[in-house]
């Protein structure tokens, strides 16, 4: 009886069984055995290869200022939220606790830097939440947590409740690091530069307008009586009305975010090897992986270093310029402070807005921030020296402190833009751009325990010095010129990102090769096991 053959191969319409193989017969034919899958696989991670470069198009596509338009008014919720109870905090901690003045001081601060604490917590994990389900609904949950969390705050009438609320909006606060990746993959080389000058500023919009909205809104009873003096609800809880403003402008970030922002998160393509899903994507790195990958250590930690000068720059220079003239400081009245803020807060949006992006082209990243780092020790070296002006009490001494000292704290604000800079380093030094969210969140979560710390730090450390009259009062600013001077070390060892790119494209290239041969090996082995079946078949022919 003839025994039916199993079909091996088809060359269009024509089958070949065993009988028909012979010597002549390729074993590599065509159409017959080819390494599909693993060149499909070598095909994936030549586009995910050309995504994360970015074409030469790619490189001079324009920026979609809407879009960085609807980011920077959603960025701006997190520092409304976070600086918008500092002028009330103290009285209605004194208020709900029924505390003594002395211990004001404390429950106020825990209260102030639990929301940067929290933040710091749970960061890293908004980071990969944005990397893994996408970075528009980690935004939109994270605006709606906020915005609940900094509503009920106003209407909290216990200490504890003020705790939890704060540490909710906190928990919540994973807005900035979402933000900052997705500016980050709508903008290129040559438009980074421009859209995180207007992230920069719109945060410091936030920082301005907070103090402000919460101060103007506070027991509105008292403040506006002819408006909110018949209202039972603001009397009796007088710290509602700027809570639920902050919420409304989070409600409306929170709108806009939904309908206008665009998702930004690219997956990476994926292919079918038989009936498996192969995705080409990087192997996700751990934390620590992360951060020992080639130059983003030391970009870190320049960006602590910088944010920790930020921070206690910002803590020391009010009191210093309240602080009378025979301690050390510049006995300015509030009404003075006020303008002198406001100067600087103008000088830094135009060093932001409209010399950074130029310069960023001229110079590059590394340039901006190496000539930051050398402004920043002679900066806060002349700070005593302009307080050593008005201690000579002479009519031109005053002339002269007037002339000078406005000038260079206008120019100092130039410093801000390594803000910004520092930002566009932690973008060119990613591993890849599917981590980059995971990156900014470990970059925030350091400088959110930054922020925590550094208020009461400093401020204690100044008050000490001006109080021993350490240095004539001037301690804090040597710590402050040393710290600046360590900067100027820390830059000399920032990566050259073009090499870094260069680097990993050859790692992509490297990786892509020995997928390929892999996937001949496969195919060989493949082939291997056709013809031993052929040989099988044929010595059991023989046999017969």
């Amino acid at each position: 009886m003839a025994r039916s053959e199993p079909t091996i191969s088809h060359h269009g319409n024509e089958e070949t069984t065993p009988q028909d193989v012979n010597e002549n017969t390729p074993l590599l034919g065509a159409e017959d055995v080819a390494p599909v899958a693993d060149l499909d696989v070598a095909k994936a991670i030549t586009e995910a290869e050309q995504a994360t470069s970015g074409d030469q198009d790619g490189e001079n596509k324009p920026l979609p200022l809407r879009q960085i338009l609807v980011l920077c008014y959603a960025r701006w919720v997190e520092p409304v939220a976070f600086f918008s109870i500092f002028p009330y905090i103290n009285k209605m901690a004194k208020e709900n606790g029924n505390l003594a003045d002395e211990d004001v001081g404390f429950y106020s601060g825990l209260i102030e830097s639990l929301f940067s604490l929290t933040q710091m917590l749970l960061m890293i994990l908004w980071g990969r939440a944005a990397d893994r389900f996408g970075r528009k609904p980690v935004l939109v949950f994270s605006l709606i947590g906020v915005t609940l969390a900094t509503g009920l705050f106003g209407m909290a009438e216990t200490i504890w409740q003020m705790i939890l609320f704060r540490c909710l909006a906190g928990v919540f606060a994973g807005t900035i690091v979402t933000i900052r990746t997705m500016l980050s993959e709508h903008s290129t080389s040559k438009t980074q530069a421009k859209a995180f000058s207007w992230f920069s500023f719109s945060g410091n919009l936030g920082i301005l307008f907070g103090p402000l909205m919460g101060g103007a809104l506070a027991n509105p009873a008292e403040q506006y009586p002819n408006i909110f003096g018949g209202i039972h609800f603001f009397v009796e809880y007088p710290y509602a009305l700027p809570s639920l403003v902050v919420s409304m402008v989070g409600v409306s970030a929170v709108l806009v975010t939904i309908f206008y922002a665009e998702e930004t998160l690219v997956k990476a393509p994926a292919s079918t090897v038989g009936e498996e899903s192969v995705v080409a994507r990087p192997i996700p790195l751990s934390t620590w992986e992360l951060v020992k990958s080639p130059g983003v250590g030391v970009v870190l930690y320049a960006y602590a270093h910088i944010m920790l000068l930020a921070y206690a720059y910002t803590t020391i220079s009010p009191v210093f310029w309240f602080t009378p003239v025979r301690l050390g400081g510049f006995g300015f009245s509030p009404l003075q402070i006020s303008l002198v803020l406001g100067a600087c807060g103008l000088s830094q949006a135009i060093w932001t807005l409209l010399v950074f992006p130029s310069l960023q082209h001229r110079i590059g990243t590394n340039g901006i921030l190496r000539l930051c780092a050398n402004y920043y020790p002679l900066f806060f070296g002349l700070c005593p020296l302009f307080s050593m002006l008005l201690r000579q009490g002479s009519h031109t001494a005053w002339v002269a402190f007037w002339i000078v000292t406005p000038t260079a704290l206008c120019l100092g604000s130039g410093v801000s833009m390594s803000f910004t800079a520092i930002q566009l380093a932690l973008n060119d030094v990613s591993p890849s751009p599917a981590i980059l969210g995971t990156l900014n969140a470990v970059a925030l979560s350091v400088t959110t325990g930054v922020r925590a710390v550094s208020p009461a730090l400093f401020a204690s450390l100044f008050a000490l010095g001006a109080g021993k009259q350490w240095l004539w009062g001037y301690a804090i600013w040597v710590l402050m010129t040393m710290m600046g001077a360590w900067l100027v070390v820390i830059c000399r060892y920032l990566p050259d990102y073009q090499e870094l790119k260069r680097q990993r494209a050859r790692e992509r290239e490297r990786e892509r090769e020995r997928v390929e041969r892999a996937g001949y090996r496969e195919a060989g082995d493949v082939v291997f096991g056709v013809a031993s079946h052929f040989g099988c078949e044929q010595a059991h022919g023989s046999c017969r």
